[in-house]
């Protein structure tokens, strides 16, 4: 669980780290500093979920770029959802001498092997989005807790009058991702007392087939007409989970929460197959990250853009930057994922979804 310790306002963070990027970027004869040159190793766990090569790599190599003047420089590997992979993939990067370690772990605890290496072969680590254990440097992620508690909030609001009539399944992500527990912890803050939850699943490596699995098991157990509401804790897996529902010839479909407004996701909240999901900022976590490596790269103080402290099960005040995410319905999407140019209504309005879209006005 974060232990939040204080916050800072994000935008006079911004501001003092212009100012420190700034002054740590320039000689005393007004050049570009050598230290420009920054390479930073960039390890994202999976490619299941959409997010990580659509968007947090693409936006970070874009920050690191313009941060460095274009100096800085990216490595990049991506685990395919494999600890062991990403362990091997980390000890090649510190081998290569990278600067900078940003790790979204696989597995939090599995990686603290590679972090402890990094850290003494004088290599900083930014965990992000999942909080890796080991002697990082800082943490880059949304608040998760807090999401979770969107989600809840989102279900309840959805179930009405039949919160009580009836019994949810909880889908939780992977317990090897410590973020899943936050999730969880939230929505049930949320939701405790006030459902019945007939079943729950820790989900195997959040993939939607297991969700699919998971969901067919508590039909079969509960009854497809008890289920009033599926929490599921992101967008993945609630397609995994509606096409379960709809293969079982649930009608109509309960509410289905979600999380990473996924494109899929968004077009299933178009067509009332899911409720809702979190659209989390990925340029804001992935622009925090970038910051934060070409800061520890150079040597310079990260105080500026810190606006909390947390703590991991081996290390305790961990400095970090933490985004809040937005509940996304019908009635927001226009507001949200596409006024922040996330996606254009042309990707989001099919040929199949485009009455729908114009009924919402989506147009």
């Amino acid at each position: 669980m974060n232990a939040y310790l204080g916050r800072a306002p994000i935008a006079l963070a911004v501001v003092a780290l212009a100012a420190a990027l700034t002054a740590c970027g320039t000689t005393e004869e007004g050049d570009s500093g050598s230290s420009d040159a920054v390479r930073i190793g960039l390890l994202l766990p999976e490619n299941e979920t959409a997010r990580y090569e659509k968007f947090d790599k693409p936006l970070m190599e874009k920050k690191v770029a313009l941060l460095t003047l274009g100096k800085g420089k990216v490595l990049y590997a991506n685990a395919a959802g494999d600890a062991a992979r990403q362990n091997t993939q980390a000890e090649a990067m510190i081998k290569d001498k990278v600067d900078v370690l940003v790790i979204d772990a696989v597995d939090s605890k599995a990686i603290a092997g590679a972090v402890t290496k990094a850290k003494e072969a004088g290599i900083a680590v930014v965990a992000y989005d999942r909080l890796a254990e080991g002697p990082i440097d800082a943490y880059t992620s949304f608040d998760n807790e807090d999401i979770g508690r969107v989600q809840g909030k989102a279900m309840l609001e959805a179930l009405g009058d039949k919160a009580r009539t009836g019994k949810i399944v909880m889908m939780n992500g992977a317990v090897t991702d410590p973020n899943a527990a936050s999730f969880k912890a939230g929505a049930r803050s949320v939701l405790d007392g006030k459902v019945n939850v007939g079943k729950e699943y820790d989900t195997v490596e959040w993939k939607p087939e297991n969700a699919g699995a998971n969901m067919t098991a508590a039909l079969s157990a509960l009854g497809r007409d008890k289920i009033v509401g599926v929490y599921s804790a992101n967008d993945g897996m609630a397609g995994g989970i509606i096409s379960a529902l709809k293969a079982a010839g649930v009608s109509p479909l309960p509410p289905v929460t979600g999380q990473d407004a996924e494109l899929a996701g968004i077009r299933r909240i178009v067509a009332g197959d899911q409720h809702m999901t979190v659209y989390k900022p990925y340029a804001r976590e992935a622009e925090a990250a970038a910051e934060l490596a070409v800061l520890l790269a150079k040597g310079d103080k990260i105080d500026g853009i810190i606006n909390q402290v947390v703590s991991s099960p081996t290390n305790k005040r961990v400095p970090a930057v933490l985004i809040p995410g937005t509940a996304v319905n019908r009635n927001n999407i226009a507001t949200t994922v596409v006024l922040d140019g996330v996606y254009s209504i042309e990707d989001i309005c099919t040929e199949t979804l485009k009455a729908t879209c114009e009924e919402i006005g989506l147009k």
